[in-house]
């Protein structure tokens, strides 16, 4: 029977969302209850971050897998380190502490699909020689910090587009169309407005729809999933008339942000308005979005785009293992049921007519060009303006020197643990 009993993990959550991001320390500790003295190879904690992809296409002989794997993140720290002569802990309950520093980096956030997944993992493992290992997981949420901080995300966009319509009867039709800005968060609302000029017989609708892109990639192969998160429909437009459309697109509050930093998982968005017109193709203009998170975006009333001052996000620092000020574990802040949940395709939200002061904007590319041009630009590492969560030389002490090596035990064997 094995001697280690009630081998468990803990950390400190940094703020009430329990989300960790470049640069902030991890900080816990790992408990244990020894039955008797007890000799160890080494206990160690790491945290890493990994990307997986994978499907599979057709069936029988002609069934094709597709998988691909990155890895973001690694850090780790021996809390007991391993040594020829053997480590013995006496008998009774034992406490390591530990922090681990997730570096400055352009990591993807924490993603879960149908195909794929982004996963960060904290692990804490106590080995033994010629014994199973004593291993424990918690996953983390991890948000990034690297998303684009240009105020030309809150400038607005415009584009337009032209189509001649009927076969017997010629007609044409203009539509220009406006988005207030390209950037938003979970939950905020964006301002369309769209002018149409029908010079036709034919009567139509105009539409507005959030659409979301998930692309997986291994190699070449692509595998594409896209959704209508919601849509907005307008009223019928008469014959040779000209109208001035506007709405409010809500964007979900439990909607995924943009990926664009992992090359093998993508998330992107867009703001798609048309007109519907029977027997024809729908005219239509497409504003690419960027989704960032809440907890990194700070909309001043002067319209300009920054984020909060350093600390903010991942919450305030740890030092000398304090008491956390959130409940700890492997989800130390529960989060919400269906949290990468969408409202049904088709959710229909209130729409108005009224006029719109045009403002300058970014043109954007009527809808028949490729939407996935647009490419969040990375942006580097701010320079921290914080000081560092630990004073310099304030590292804990070494657990075996609290435990002295006993020197009456035979020295053990055994391969470092790699993964």
């Amino acid at each position: 029977m094995s001697p280690i009993k009630n081998f468990s993990l803990t950390y400190e959550a940094l703020n009430e969302e329990g989300t960790f991001s470049e640069g902030d320390a991890l900080c816990g500790s790992v408990t244990f209850t020894l039955t008797k003295d007890t000799k160890v190879k080494s206990v160690f904690v790491k945290v890493k971050g990994d990307a997986n992809v994978r499907w599979t296409e057709g069936s029988g002989d002609d069934e094709t897998s597709y998988s691909a794997h990155r890895r973001y993140l690694k850090v780790e720290d021996y809390l007991i380190v391993e040594n020829s002569k053997g480590n013995v802990l006496p008998k009774g309950a034992h406490n390591l502490k530990f922090r681990l520093q997730i570096p400055h980096g352009d990591m993807p956030s924490s993603f879960t699909g149908h195909h794929g997944k982004i996963v960060y993992m904290l692990e804490a493992k106590l080995s033994r020689s010629w014994r199973w290992p004593s291993k424990i997981q918690q996953e983390i949420k991890f948000v990034s910090k690297s998303f684009p901080q240009s105020e030309r995300l809150m400038c607005p966009q415009s584009g337009s587009v032209y189509k001649e319509t009927g076969v017997f009867s010629k007609g044409k039709v203009q539509m220009s169309a406006t988005v207030n800005r390209k950037s938003c968060s979970p939950g905020d609302t964006l301002s369309v407005v769209a002018t149409v000029t029908n010079s036709s017989s034919k009567t139509m609708r105009p539409k507005f729809s959030l659409l979301q892109k998930i692309v997986y990639r291994v190699g070449h192969a692509t595998n594409k999933a896209e959704k209508t998160l919601c849509k907005v429909i307008g009223e019928y437009l008469g014959q040779n008339s000209t109208e001035t459309v506007s709405c409010q697109i809500k964007i979900p509050v439990d909607v995924i942000c943009t990926l664009y930093n992992c090359d093998i998982i993508s998330v992107d968005y867009f703001i798609k308005v048309y007109l519907d017109i029977s027997f024809a193709i729908d005219p239509a203009v497409v504003f690419p979005l960027v989704i960032i998170p809440s907890s990194l975006a700070a909309f001043h009333p002067d319209g300009a785009l920054g984020v909060y001052p350093a600390g903010a996000v991942g919450g305030p620092s740890c030092s000398d293992f304090c008491p956390p000020a959130f409940p700890v574990g492997a989800y130390p802040v529960p989060t919400g049921i269906g949290a990468y949940g969408y409202p049904a395709p088709g959710t229909n939200q209130h729409m108005d007519v009224s006029g719109y002061n045009n403002q300058r904007a970014q043109q954007a590319a009527p809808y028949g060009f490729s939407a996935a041009a647009f490419t969040a630009p990375p942006v580097q590492d701010p320079t921290p303006t914080a000081p560092p969560p630990f004073e310099q030389g304030a590292e804990p002490p070494s657990y075996m020197s609290l435990f002295p090596t006993s020197q009456d035990n035979p020295s053990s064997s055994g391969s470092k643990y790699e993964s």
